[in-house]
């Protein structure tokens, strides 16, 4: 198993640490429901090293991103982030991941740690324009720092003012004595925050500094068992559980960043389903009596025939509420539509409810 740059730290403070994607990560430090709570009421610190960030680069570097990225990079001006996926030439998805214009002819593209072999093989595999490319993704580093009060929190750390990054841009400055850092306000748990880029040698500084910057704000470590009950909340997909390989992104809600404006790998196709209609949606949707729903467990109707399948589910620490998405027949996606979930051979009532679970 790989460890990142912060394992030691980690298993230091009592981590309880699991292999995820190839990686020895803390999955929780003091519990998951006080570890979500710390990052929805106050800040905390993730280490996701473990992501993976390519480098592209040179003057074809937009063509190739927009050959295999559906979301429109041509938008991207220097300084700004957007979220995208990669469509594959079946009708699913590669991956999902977050593209950063770095420089006129540079741009970072951050995939899922799980995914960073098969995500750099796809995109080399496209790139007959000659574009640029370094995988970074075994130098560099990731600290996730979030919550409402992580900006003045981390204020003392850089000399620009942090409170003026909006969100989905980023700036590259001095955060925690360590220069050119990329300060980017983007996160996966809903409460804003940042995520801090740096090389390896210099993430143990910087890791140690927000901490103690953030001590008078309540920081703590997060593990990534919060991360996974934050980010559902918010209605977040997770690759592997809410989309893959097989997954349809108009199904799986990703029309907002589908732009039929360029050509793209499937695109023709997938324009043309957007023109006929999906058969299924992926919902949220709430349980009405106890238990909780897991993914890969049945969704029925009121006679007991299976309709769909749980993706994500989880008792709901900010809502009190068990909670969960899965794909369904459109014609049952509507919020208020009643759902079953087959839980140890009983059928639970479900109603689908609009995404977010978690409003502010």
């Amino acid at each position: 198993m790989k460890k990142t740059a912060l394992s030691p730290i980690h298993e230091a403070l009592g981590a309880k640490m699991v292999e995820f994607a190839g990686y020895s990560m803390p999955v929780s430090y003091e519990g998951v429901n006080a570890e979500h709570e710390t990052v929805r009421n106050l800040v905390g610190v993730f280490d996701v090293s473990h992501m993976g960030e390519f480098l592209i680069e040179g003057p074809h570097a937009l063509e190739l991103i927009q050959k295999v990225s559906a979301n429109d990079a041509s938008k991207l001006v220097i300084g700004k982030a957007q979220y995208s996926y990669l469509p594959n030439d079946k009708g699913g998805i590669v991956d999902d991941l977050i593209i950063y214009r770095i420089k006129e002819k540079t741009y970072l593209l951050v995939v899922n740690a799980s995914n960073i072999k098969k995500d750099w093989d796809w995109i080399s595999a496209q790139n007959s324009v000659g574009a640029t490319m370094r995988d970074l993704s075994e130098d560099y580093s990731l600290l996730a720092i979030q919550g409402p009060k992580a900006v003045e929190a981390m204020q003392s750390l850089s000399s620009i003012d942090l409170s003026e990054i909006d969100f989905y841009n980023f700036r590259i400055a001095d955060f925690a004595g360590i220069e050119h850092v990329i300060i980017s306000a983007t996160g996966y748990t809903g409460s804003g925050g940042f995520e801090i880029y740096c090389k390896n040698n210099e993430v143990e500084q910087i890791w140690n500094n927000v901490i103690k910057a953030g001590l008078e704000y309540g920081i703590k470590p997060i593990g990534l068992a919060a991360r996974d009950t934050l980010r559902l909340e918010m209605g977040y997909c997770l690759y592997g559980n809410d989309i893959d390989e097989t997954t349809n992104p108009l199904e799986a809600g990703l029309g907002w960043v589908t732009k039929f404006t360029k050509d793209f790998v499937h695109s023709t196709e997938l324009k043309a389903q957007k023109e006929r209609g999906i058969d299924n949606k992926l919902v949220g949707f709430e349980l009405t009596e106890r238990g909780i729903p897991r993914h890969d467990y049945d969704i029925v109707d009121a006679r007991g025939t299976v309709i769909g399948r749980v993706t994500s589910g989880t008792m709901s620490p900010s809502t009190g509420k068990a909670i969960g998405m899965g794909y369904v027949p459109k014609e049952v996606s509507s919020p208020g539509s009643e759902l079953f979930i087959r839980i140890r051979k009983k059928d639970v009532p479900a109603t689908v409810v609009k995404l977010p679970f978690y409003k502010k």
